[in-house]
């Protein structure tokens, strides 16, 4: 991870709103075509079990997972999975601050944004039924049909986490079926503290599944292996539903290695960088910055 020096401005004016739809642009240097029903049905069903293709016509199509129960007051109904049709894209519309934490796909970002033109944007809903693993599941193997679907597509944008990868990094992964959700659509960004030495780690993309994201602000430890800590943290809170409560303590780190023999406090607070949202806030003993730490360093 290479640390950035450039200067952004806190801006507090998007919340993010908990369980809001799961969002992926596909993005593709020519228009493309919406598969036939037939074609998107059978891979469609291969990788997420039955689905029901209620909508398909030039403006996209739509697919009940029937694997599936959200539930509702009004008792469970299957979520839906909702694929645009072809639409311009616009890569000069992600600004610095977005850029900057595209950690995955750095080399590639501005050819991407340069050379891809066209999206087609699928979607998620009546999905917040759904228990946390359930739908990180269907989400990803709605992730894995579709790039199946479109052979052209070049690269996936994941709207709540703000990560972009190009499409390679997505066919040709070996991740754990039960790991895909916190290594493609979770976000560990990094942070410098203008005019100190601290530095920040946050997460983006685990409010989708109604969890918290997670924040550390610190000084004095290779942010790399913060970062690492926090993925392990966002695939803790995933496999457990969050069992974390305010005041509770986790494994902390030593030489960039988890350390039973370490407890870092966890704290509810606000988020110090945008989006505005509530996070699990890990003191990190004496590396922590704010005042905040305790002891001596180990």
């Amino acid at each position: 991870m290479d640390q950035q020096e450039q200067v952004f401005e806190q801006d507090f004016k998007k919340e993010a709103r908990p369980g809001g739809p799961f969002l992926m642009q596909l993005l593709f240097r020519e228009p493309a075509q919406l598969p036939d029903k037939e074609r998107m049905c059978s891979v469609m069903t291969r990788r997420l079990g039955p689905v029901e293709c209620f909508w398909h016509d030039e403006k996209g199509a739509g697919f009940a997972a029937q694997n599936y129960h959200s539930q509702f007051k009004d008792g469970a109904v299957p979520p839906q999975l909702m694929i645009t049709s072809c639409s311009s894209f616009c890569g000069a519309d992600f600004d610095a601050f977005q850029k900057s934490q595209m950690w995955d796909c750095m080399e590639d970002r501005d050819r991407i944004f340069a050379e891809c033109q066209y999206q087609v944007i699928a979607t998620d809903l009546l999905a917040a039924g759904l228990s946390a693993k359930e739908r990180a599941q269907m989400d990803m193997d709605f992730m894995e049909a579709l790039v199946e679907l479109y052979p052209a597509c070049e690269a996936v944008y994941f709207q709540a986490s703000g990560k972009l990868f190009p499409i390679a990094r997505i066919r040709g992964h070996q991740i754990p079926s039960e790991a895909r959700f916190v290594y493609f659509a979770v976000n560990a960004r990094f942070f410098h503290i203008q005019g100190t030495g601290d530095m920040l780690v946050d997460t983006v993309g685990m409010g989708t599944l109604f969890l918290p994201d997670v924040q550390y602000h610190f000084h004095g430890m290779d942010p790399n292996w913060v970062v690492n800590h926090a993925y392990h943290m966002a695939s803790y809170l995933l496999d457990n539903d969050n069992p974390i409560q305010d005041g509770d303590t986790i494994d902390g780190m030593k030489d960039g290695k988890m350390n039973r023999a370490i407890q870092w406090e966890c704290r509810y607070e606000e988020a110090l960088v945008q989006p505005v949202r509530e996070v699990i806030d890990v003191c990190m003993g004496p590396y922590a910055s704010g005042n905040r730490g305790q002891g001596e360093e180990v």
